[in-house]
């Protein structure tokens, strides 16, 4: 089991609080953003469900699941971004090199 880091530090950015204990904090938007981006997905996912359930054409199928494989590689990329923006920047100023490649095992395996 992975143990959680437990020091904390604040930053702020542009109008918004950063504050971490490795649970991280991210700013309301852009979380806001992404559960916005994840609820579509989920919403084309379900319709997926809906239309094999329905014995629809697989090729419209395939179709949808294309759309939601594409949803959820953007929502990767802008986590990817916002981490390394904010949380990756301020690891490297903190020294913390553990974090650093944590993100970059994740990255891995996202890709």
């Amino acid at each position: 089991m992975k143990k959680k880091q437990t020091h904390t530090h604040e930053h702020t950015h542009e109008g918004h609080e950063h504050v971490h204990d490795h649970g991280h904090f991210h700013s309301p938007e852009e979380k806001k953003k992404q559960i916005n981006r994840l609820s579509r997905a989920i919403g084309h996912l379900n319709h997926v469900k809906l239309m094999i359930e329905n014995d629809d054409d697989c090729a419209d199928v395939l179709m949808q699941l294309s759309a939601v494989n594409s949803a959820l590689k953007n929502l990767g990329k802008e986590i990817i971004n916002e981490h390394m923006t904010h949380c990756i920047t301020h690891a490297i100023e903190d020294g913390d090199t553990r974090a650093v490649e944590e993100f970059q095992k994740a990255v891995q395996k996202f890709i």
